[in-house]
């Protein structure tokens, strides 16, 4: 995190000359300072995203596959005039053990044309499908196993 506000604030300066860089490790400290004292942030999150981030980057890759896909599987049952969509709510319960990983799913389900997270309970989610044909392999999907691998070796405290 305290690269990434180095980074910020050389981009926001549009230069690079020593000046700017020493003024640059200092403000980027103290920010970084206040995000682990007011935010909830540690450097061992820092050492977390940075093991993860090819699981993080294949997960962005999965979302954009699934919205394209979903988007695609639309396209019928918008444009048939004589189609009537079957809408249904179902309940799936997900493996996931932190709250973030929940969230993450919930808000990539909802992501997803033709499906709504309606609301999210403990493991339990409730999402509103356009269609039945929608709503099959949402229990263990792609996105929940993408999620476990990103939960494994997660330091529970």
């Amino acid at each position: 995190m305290y690269l990434f506000y180095f980074l910020v604030w050389v981009i926001f300066n549009g230069q690079l000359t020593m000046e700017i860089a020493l003024f640059g490790f200092v403000v980027a400290a103290v920010v970084y300072a206040f995000t682990c004292k007011f935010l909830d942030w540690s450097p061992g999150k820092d050492l977390f995203l940075l093991k993860k981030a090819v699981c993080l980057l294949r997960y962005a890759w999965l979302l954009i596959q699934e919205v394209v896909k979903a988007n695609i599987a639309m396209i019928p049952m918008i444009l048939a005039p004589d189609r009537e969509p079957e809408p249904v709510i179902v309940k799936v319960h997900t493996k996931l053990k932190t709250k973030t990983a929940r969230v993450l799913l919930a808000n990539s389900i909802t992501l997803t044309p033709g499906t709504i997270t309606v609301t999210m309970e403990g493991d339990e989610l409730t999402i509103h499908c356009l269609d039945r044909s929608v709503s099959e392999g949402l229990q263990d999907s792609s996105f929940e196993q993408a999620l476990l691998k990103l939960e494994e070796g997660r330091d529970r405290k």
